[in-house]
């Protein structure tokens, strides 16, 4: 692993790497921001917001995983120099990806009222269906910008939409400060200023990536196929079913994480915020490191497509090394930082105390999940996304909740148990996951 040959890998792989991390840490920072300028309203606001934003995760990584199909698609073409099968994949996703995101808002936006039926404390569901709502419809410009970006990452090109997801979010906190709280004359919308701020948003990062694609001279040789008359349904399939089992894989995971928040708000409030602080904390980590999946992604899925076996075999491993030692810095900072944390959030004391000891379970299983997410970008470099999707239903829907509900409520543990029995499923999916690449990888 120290080798001059791994050293060159680790070069290689993070220069890929930053610009996605930083990218996908937009997406997350979203939802962080909302938190954190919605919790200076109130507990309840907060807890709105955790409501809200684990609903619509599943959502998200639905649509994220559809649009994933294109990298190691494009990637491959690229592996092997065939430039009219990437401007396919590109229009072909495209089209695709706008489908689902108006298909995912129009679905979503009719099944809100059931939120009531998630026995959650009334006043915070009066707040988070509006502001749940208007983030469905966001989903529509995020996959546009989606498929531009996946796009662009297939062809190792993955500085420009860091810079658009940087901007995009600066301007996000400044329409949170005057939507939620009312500033420049404009009325305080609380909760639903963050939402409207995000939609407002998105559709800048999508408008941006769109011009990067249609007016940069490096991607011409490839507008010239962007017509009509090449929109293939057989193309969109064959994306469907690559990106569907991601989804699955994402769903099955963010949605144990969901979950979760359904069961710690039968707890309360109080404990639905704590875990919403919590959660904001690791799913930084998390998206952080999935920049380093999606640079394995990349390089797996390229080097697949020039037929270099070996350097499939050493992408992978380097990834994974590099996703471990990323993942165990910052457990080691959110150890150091439990305490910090939760006052950028609420003012609640209880929530602060109950916030801490979440933050230590998130540090644990920092490393399995840096782990578990790597292996999962470099197989689907290897367009292998059925097994994985598996591995994901059994570690979360059958170890993770089954045990985080028994320690949480039989074993009277609370919102300690629930993260339990999250740190053992992510173990689970881990291990299972990291062997399924040393078996599937060419040697």
């Amino acid at each position: 692993m120290f080798s001059a040959h791994y050293r060159e890998h680790y070069k290689s792989t993070f220069w890929l790497a930053y610009p996605v991390v930083l990218s996908q840490l937009g997406h997350i920072l979203v939802s962080v921001a909302d938190s954190v300028m919605a919790g200076r309203i109130g507990t309840v606001q907060l807890a709105a917001a955790s409501l809200g934003n684990s609903i619509f995760t599943i959502v998200l990584v639905f649509g994220l995983g559809i649009s994933y199909a294109i990298t190691p698609l494009v990637a491959r073409a690229d592996g092997r120099k065939n430039h009219t099968r990437i401007a396919l994949v590109l229009l072909n996703g495209l089209v695709l990806n706008t489908l689902i995101g108006i298909l995912l808002f129009l679905a979503f936006w009719g099944l809100s009222p059931f939120i009531a039926y998630l026995n959650q404390p009334e006043e915070v569901v009066r707040l988070a269906i509006p502001y749940v709502n208007v983030l469905f419809l966001s989903m529509v410009p995020l996959m546009v910008f989606q498929a531009f970006k996946q796009f662009a990452e297939g062809l190792s090109l993955t500085k420009q939409s860091m810079y658009i997801s940087i901007l995009a979010n600066v301007i996000n906190v400044g329409l949170n400060y005057v939507l939620i709280y009312g500033k420049l004359g404009m009325p305080a919308l609380g909760l639903n200023g963050a939402a409207w701020a995000t939609l407002i948003s998105r559709i800048l990062m999508a408008g941006m990536m769109a011009m990067f694609i249609f007016m940069s001279p490096r991607f011409a040789r490839y507008r010239s196929y962007l017509h009509l008359q090449s929109i293939s349904w057989s193309h969109m399939t064959r994306m469907f079913k690559i990106g569907f089992p991601i989804s699955l894989q994402m769903i099955f995971e963010m949605g144990a994480f969901s979950f979760s928040a359904v069961m710690i708000g039968w707890l309360g409030a109080r404990d639905l915020a704590s875990h919403q602080i919590a959660l904001n904390v690791a799913s930084v980590t998390y998206m952080m490191a999935s920049g380093i999946s999606a640079a394995a992604t990349i390089r797996v899925g390229k080097l697949r497509g020039s037929g270099d076996a070996h350097g499939i075999h050493t992408a992978g491993y380097s990834s994974l090394i590099m996703g471990a030692m990323f993942m165990a810095t910052s457990a080691l900072l959110i150890i150091l930082c439990k305490d910090l944390i939760p006052h950028f959030y609420v003012k609640d004391v209880t929530v602060h105390a109950l916030a801490a000891q979440l933050l230590i379970v998130a540090a644990v299983f920092q490393l399995s999940d840096g782990v578990q997410v790597v292996a999962l970008g470099a197989l689907r470099g290897l367009e292998d996304v059925k097994v994985p999707s598996m591995i994901s239903l059994f570690s979360y829907w059958l170890i993770a909740l089954p045990l985080g509900y028994a320690l949480g409520f039989w074993a009277n543990l609370g919102a300690i148990g629930i993260w339990l029995g999250l740190l053992t499923g992510l173990t689970f999916a881990a291990v299972l996951l990291f062997f399924r690449f040393r078996k599937f990888s060419p040697q």
